[in-house]
């Protein structure tokens, strides 16, 4: 399986509880590699780059979210380029 990665964009209660650290620790533990940010207008934009079925499963969990987010909606879209990290990082 080729490995990928995958922009998103996640809408909802997703700043001020938890989501990105929520995020790295799933990525962590899936062995997805990139990083996740709080955006100016209350988004979450979240860069995953890993083996397929990893992003795919980073990319599900997204839509539930941290236990004290209330996710509305997440746009996906694929990157042309891999990218690699070291780790996942929130900023």
């Amino acid at each position: 399986m080729a490995d990928i990665c995958r922009r998103a964009f996640v809408e909802g209660r997703v700043q001020g509880v938890w989501f990105r650290g929520s995020t790295q620790e799933q990525a962590r533990r899936l062995g997805v590699g990139g990083w996740a940010r709080n955006l100016p207008d209350g988004r979450v934009e979240v860069l995953m780059c890993g083996p397929e079925s990893a992003v795919s499963q980073l990319e599900k969990w997204l839509h539930k979210g941290s236990p004290f987010s209330k996710v509305k909606n997440v746009t996906v879209t694929d990157e042309a380029d891999y990218q690699t990290f070291d780790g996942f990082t929130t900023g």
